[in-house]
């Protein structure tokens, strides 16, 4: 009884001390007028401040940041002013108008920082796609907190208390319905200056933020230095938005007759005239990347003995034959280059989507693994992560894989390197697949060793760090090729690094290398190899780069594989325009018959011919965003 009654006096004074401040929370609000609106006034552009102070460190920098562009300050400021008048005329109190805010500000500002640190990118609103795999972005992302950091989020928290203390409220003496209209239109307005084009782009150009076309990751990051966080945050969603896809004209008009005139019409007649169904290994290897190209500016900057980190490659090399790869990425977006892999088709005909899976309709899909399953191969796919990271499993269970393995799946004895899955085991469960397969096997691998953060290792160097990674890969893929060539069965493999790995923004190797848009192409090559554990015609492979999306033709014309009319038209295209990159060549013109045959598989009803036919009664219409 006695604890029930004790219970009962501590809830009494807990509403009393709540009673109380409330009573002093109205009081200051009608004691210190002035405070209020000097609070109120001044939050927007406090916020945009902090929000800019946090990305350029030192206070100094934003003073000279704010004196060469007042346009730009001016704009960030006019813009959080629209949504703090916009939050306020909603929640009419300020605490919470303020407090809404500055999350939302000072959340993408630590993102930002945090990304930028990790991997020299960027965050753009698309990047907000994949922010439901939080356990993939913590594990990738070089997260340090610093004391500018912990600083910069005090002075926020105690801007905060002040206005709870003080409790500036909106005088409007209306209900929330005569309040409502006109706060979703300052929210609206905010909303709309990204969203339509004809009201993004004179606002973009009175306030002077810099629109140049973003083609490539190092346009982007001089935009940014430009522009300065929100307002590049803002552009480059403005960007995305009005870069979507549109449906070429003449598909509209005649689909069936647009589509013919780009098939071929001499069609070579193969079917596997060699007598041999090979299996075909296609190994993207996380991050892989030859950093020789730079040998002379490394050792200058104390790099020396790179070929030591390189052994293994060199000794694969040499026994395969190499070419080079323009690849569709640097840096991040793996799933660019599994796009042009596994469809054979360029993400510049979508318009260079980062995430070109998510603009796939839900159907089966015309893919590179299909036309292998309707000859009879079994088709598999090895990512050695989590199957929800891009929605993989879901998205590419439209591909036709007869089998998916992520990291909980695989079936041979797993062990990490580093914070990753180990390339060798990934390089055992392809021999294990090999081995229980009856049928000849298609398999695409993406490895995840070498991904980033590369802050843990021997050394404080996080270059050298991804340097020993790369050892330990090429070794295991020299060991793996060897142990293949005993395998008295048929085998091509194709292994190529999906991109330069993500380093450090502005300490980072990038940087010491001077790399900028105007050199950066070189970071867009990749070389390849093709190997194979029998007697194999090579010279149809060419000497010069081609783009990845080529790739599966290569193959396929390797292994004397059956053509039809759209596979013959792309090997026919191949010649003619080896590379289709708008990172690789911004200024490079449309190809009005890549971009017709992509947006037909991708975004078309699949008029082309595909293997589809022949494995599916029926192809689903539906049209849904994955």
């Amino acid at each position: 009884m006695e604890e029930y009654a004790n219970t009962g006096t501590r809830f009494s004074r807990f509403r009393a001390w709540i009673f109380t401040i409330h009573e002093k929370h109205s009081y200051n609000t009608q004691r210190f007028p002035m405070t209020n609106r000097v609070l109120l006034l001044l939050y927007p552009i406090f916020i945009v401040c902090m929000a800019e102070l946090n990305q350029d460190k030192y206070p100094s920098k934003l003073v000279l940041f704010t004196a060469e562009h007042p346009t730009i300050m001016l704009f960030n400021v006019l813009i959080a002013a629209l949504i703090f008048a916009g939050l306020l005329l909603l929640f009419r109190s300020g605490w919470a108008a303020v407090f809404i805010q500055s999350v939302i500000y000072m959340a993408l500002s630590i993102t930002e920082l945090f990304k930028y640190n990790t991997n020299g990118n960027h965050l753009i609103m698309t990047d907000m796609k994949i922010a439901r795999n939080l356990k993939s972005l913590t594990a990738f992302a070089y997260i340090k907190i610093t004391p500018r950091l912990i600083l910069y989020l005090a002075i926020c928290v105690l801007y905060i208390l002040l206005v709870v203390w003080f409790n500036p409220k909106l005088q409007l003496r209306v209900k929330l319905r005569k309040r409502l209209a006109p706060g979703l239109v300052c929210l609206i307005a905010c909303v709309m200056v990204v969203t339509v084009p004809a009201i993004s782009k004179p606002v973009y150009a009175l306030f002077q933020v810099d629109t140049t076309k973003a083609d490539n990751t190092f346009i982007l990051n001089e935009k940014f230095e430009n522009n300065g966080f929100l307002a590049f945050f803002m552009q480059t969603g403005s960007e995305n938005l009005s870069n979507q896809l549109e449906e070429p004209e003449s598909y509209e008009e005649d689909g069936d007759s647009t589509v013919n005139s780009y098939l071929a019409t001499d069609v070579e007649e193969f079917s596997f005239d060699s007598g041999v169904m090979p299996n075909v290994i296609e190994i993207t290897s996380e991050s892989y990347a030859d950093f020789r190209i730079f040998s002379d500016e490394l050792e200058e900057l104390g790099y020396t003995d790179l070929d030591s980190y390189y052994d293994g490659w060199d000794e694969v090399v040499s026994e395969s034959w190499s070419g080079t790869m323009i690849v569709p990425t640097y840096a991040s977006y793996t799933v660019r280059m599994e796009f042009e892999l596994l469809f054979g088709l360029p993400v510049k005909s979508l318009n260079d989507p980062n995430m070109p899976q998510r603009v796939l309709f839900e159907r089966n899909q015309a893919t590179i693994p299909s036309y292998y399953k309707s000859w009879g191969y079994t088709t598999a796919y090895v990512h050695p992560y989590l199957s929800s990271f891009y929605s993989r499993k879901h998205i590419y269970g439209q591909f036709s894989f007869d089998t998916m393995i992520f990291e909980d799946d695989f079936t041979v004895p797993v062990e990490t390197y580093g914070d990753y899955i180990d390339d060798n085991v990934v390089y055992n469960q392809i021999e294990a697949l090999i081995d229980s397969s009856s049928e000849p096997l298609y398999l695409h691998a993406t490895t995840m060793q070498n991904h980033q953060p590369y802050s843990e290792g021997d050394s404080y160097d996080e270059f050298v760090n991804y340097l020993a990674r790369i050892d330990h890969s090429t070794e295991g893929l020299a060991d793996f090729l060897d142990r293949l060539s005993e395998i008295d069965e048929p085998i091509i493999v194709i292994f190529v690094g999906d991109h330069f790995p993500s380093l450090r923004g502005d300490d980072g190797i990038y940087s010491q290398l001077n790399i900028t848009s105007e050199n950066c192409s070189v970071l867009y090559e990749q070389s390849y190899i093709i190997w194979s554990n029998y007697d194999l015609d090579t010279d149809s492979l060419p000497e010069e780069a081609v783009s990845t999306f080529y790739t599966p033709y290569l193959i396929m014309e390797l292994i004397d594989a059956p053509r039809d009319s759209f596979t013959q038209a792309m090997m026919d295209e191949m010649l003619t325009e080896p590379v289709y990159s708008t990172n690789y060549m911004p200024l490079q013109e449309a190809n009005e018959i890549l971009d017709v045959l992509t947006y037909d598989r991708i975004l078309g009803d699949i008029l082309s011919p595909s293997a589809l036919g022949d494995l599916y009664d029926t192809v689903e219409d539906s049209e849904g965003d994955t």
